[in-house]
């Protein structure tokens, strides 16, 4: 995920807010056991995940190389850093039910002790079992290294660019040669999940789109609460 965010200009661009009665089902119904294989349906790993306090804040159509997505944002209740560049809870699920991956960006998380590389290999490996078993017996680790994620915050009247750090797995599906990554947060869970990303060599720079990145929203122009 992206380390460097215009963040000059996300104040600038919010999140059209949309009222979200739905439960977490109701708001992943496309996620079916038959779509994910063995995994969990959607919606239950991302109701695994999300904060307590967090409704529906947006959502949009997306397209993930070529095929069909829903985005879809979480902010807290409370009002706490909303929009673009603060505190969210964001998935992507393609439209056969597949959980793309989620970001769950929170200012709980920040300056507290990271997990050990062994923990958190040992966290990201009990989290692919669950949610994407599809993607293990291709698996390859990289590297486990910290990875930093920016956070824009407004406390007492003043705005601070904070930085949210995990500890990261990155890994290549050798059957495809994508890459996929889970990033474990101070709490030891899940804080990023991404899953096949397909790189450009040349000049060396991702190629799938990245929804779950604030930066890229803006960069792009994109708003939530449309289609």
């Amino acid at each position: 995920m992206p380390h460097r965010c215009p963040l000059a200009a996300l104040a600038a661009l919010g999140l059209v807010a949309v009222t979200a009665t739905a439960n977490m089902a109701q708001a992943e119904t496309k996620a079916t056991p038959a779509a994910t294989g063995s995994a969990h349906p959607a919606a239950a790993t991302i109701g695994a995940f999300m904060p307590a306090g967090y409704r529906e804040a947006g959502r949009r159509t997306a397209v993930v190389d070529g095929e069909a997505a829903e985005l879809v944002r979480y902010e807290r209740a409370d009002g706490r850093n909303a929009a673009l560049g603060g505190e969210h809870f964001s998935t992507v699920i393609a439209d056969d039910g597949r959980l793309k991956g989620f970001a769950r960006i929170d200012l709980d998380l920040v300056r507290h002790p990271l997990p050990t590389r062994e923990e958190a290999q040992a966290i990201a490996m009990d989290f692919l079992r669950e949610a994407a078993p599809d993607l293990l017996p291709g698996m390859r680790i990289s590297w486990i290294d910290p990875h930093d994620e920016p956070l824009r915050v407004t406390r007492k009247g003043r705005t601070e660019d904070l930085t949210l750090t995990g500890m990261k797995v990155k890994m290549r599906n050798q059957a495809d040669g994508l890459w996929m990554w889970v990033i474990v947060g101070a709490d030891r869970k899940v804080m990023v999940f991404e899953r096949d990303i397909h790189w450009i060599s040349f000049p060396g720079r991702r190629g799938t789109e990245k929804w779950l990145h604030d930066a890229w929203l803006v960069e792009k122009g994109y708003s939530l609460g449309q289609s």
